[in-house]
């Protein structure tokens, strides 16, 4: 039986600790979660989780991680707003507002009663892709092959044919060019597969992930790394591909079989939490703001090879002004207000010839004060502090949050 567990950013697990997972039921966080985890920590130098006594201490990393039977759920929030805010539902929203995650609104009653978490979600959207490619006709490729023939065909492998067939030769072993269908493309879906037919064992979507590996051709296996994605090059014919080879890389690079010496088997999909709302909110600005020029990322060289690279940079239209967004994913106050922050809005201000800048935090409300905001000395650039509600009302991802944020803005 499958048991799922949320928790939250920055929260910590206790060793031997008795939790409760989202069905009620109590869960003790045994030593073989704890020890997969730290394995696991330790192979990605630690960016995840901070162990502490007798526990691990999330960091701000956002998403799902499944081990055997336990799956743990990690989820945004926002200091001191309501207890029934659904975070997760939150969270996959962003994600597919930023368009890291394709799905079409999931209904409540059907995820309620099927037990979909995040995990689930991109293993159907990866096999939905893979049925499209199945139900329109897989590509061919032509690709090196090296093995016995009993016909010369391309060159002959002089060692290897001696090597193999002293007894038997009829048979000339050489290497020669295939047209077919175990090339690279599917090569890597098929092992993607056979990835989540590992960790979809006991779920309604086994059969699915079986009956496409049964219409799936028979290929070599391989070994996946980051080089081998980075090597791949699309054509017209495989540009189909693009989006199942995208999901494959993503679950194959964040499967970490064998993460402790005995069969635990894990697969994290975590997402940096300041990433995501700097692009939520980029998109967001993107969809709303008819009167300004929207750019993420803009980079200027400020000393030999190193850059300067605000979040969002903003440009009105018929006055060409400009005015920059920094992001924060944390909890405000005012005593958290960093200065190396302040002076980072100031250096962006002077070098994009700015009228000032501001830094953006989630907050429970959307708050614009006049103590919040003020000048620079020496020079009149603004400095203000954005507070700004993701939710609505009814406690969902608010769809105004752009228009939001422009109100927040001091552009006098």
């Amino acid at each position: 039986m499958q048991h799922v567990l949320q928790v939250y950013e920055h929260d910590t697990l206790y060793l031997n600790q008795s939790y409760t997972t989202v069905n009620g039921d109590p869960l003790c966080f045994a030593e073989l979660y704890f020890n997969v985890l730290l394995k696991y920590n330790e192979l990605h130098q630690g960016k995840y989780f901070a162990p502490v006594y007798q526990g691990i201490r999330f960091k701000g990393y956002v998403g799902i991680l499944q081990m055997d039977d336990l799956v743990i759920e990690i989820l945004p929030k926002i200091q001191r707003t309501p207890t029934t805010v659904n975070w997760r539902d939150v969270l996959i929203e962003m994600l597919r507002e930023t368009e890291r995650l394709k799905i079409t609104e999931v209904g409540e009653a059907f995820v309620d009663k099927q037990q979909i978490h995040l995990l689930d979600i991109y293993f159907d959207w990866f096999l939905t892709e893979v049925e499209e490619l199945l139900h329109g006709g897989l590509v061919k490729q032509y690709y090196q092959e090296t093995k016995n023939t009993l016909a010369l065909k391309g060159k002959l492998e002089f060692a290897g044919h001696v090597q193999r067939n002293l007894v038997h030769q009829e048979r000339i072993y050489n290497t020669h060019q295939v047209y077919g269908t175990d090339h690279r493309f599917h090569q890597i879906l098929q092992l993607g597969l056979e990835v989540v037919a590992g960790l979809s064992r006991g779920s309604y979507r086994y059969g699915r992930c079986k009956t496409a590996q049964l219409n799936f051709p028979q290929v070599r296996e391989i070994w996946a790394d980051e080089q081998l994605f980075e090597r791949l090059s699309y054509s017209r014919k495989t540009e189909s591909y693009r989006t199942a080879i995208e999901l494959a890389r993503l679950i194959i690079l964040n499967y970490a079989p064998n993460v402790k010496a005995g069969a635990e088997n894990m697969l994290a999909l975590l997402f940096n939490m300041n990433e995501l709302w700097e692009q939520y909110v980029l998109t967001q600005l993107v969809n709303c703001s008819k009167e300004w020029t929207v750019r993420g990322q803009e980079s200027k060289r400020f000393w030999r090879d190193r850059t300067l690279r605000p979040d969002i940079l903003l440009k009105h239209r018929s006055s060409g002004k400009q005015f920059v967004i920094d992001t924060k994913w944390k909890n405000y106050s005012y005593d958290t207000i960093s200065s190396q922050d302040l002076r980072q809005i100031y250096v962006y201000a002077d070098y994009w010839d700015a009228v000032g800048g501001m830094l953006l935090y989630p907050h429970r409300e959307t708050l614009k004060k006049d103590e919040l905001c003020a000048t620079y000395h020496e020079k009149a650039y603004v400095a203000q502090i954005g507070l700004l509600s993701i939710l609505d009302e009814k406690g969902n991802l608010s769809r105004m949050l752009g228009r939001d944020i422009l109100g927040l803005i001091d552009f006098t």
